[in-house]
């Protein structure tokens, strides 16, 4: 019987971890594309520098 508390003991915890990842990595994802939603485009910013700094 305890070899029947320790093994569903293991399958709930693995359940809570794997949702725990889940979370956190679809929050992160979701307040990527809410926050910068133009992360993913591939823009260039041209900035032109003079050559002469005094």
């Amino acid at each position: 019987m305890n070899l029947g508390f320790f093994i569903i003991g293991a399958i709930i915890f693995s359940v809570y971890i794997g949702l725990t990842f889940w979370n956190i990595f679809y929050s992160h994802k979701k307040q990527r594309e809410e926050n910068y939603p133009n992360l993913k485009k591939n823009t260039t910013v041209d900035v032109k520098t003079p050559s002469n700094q005094d």
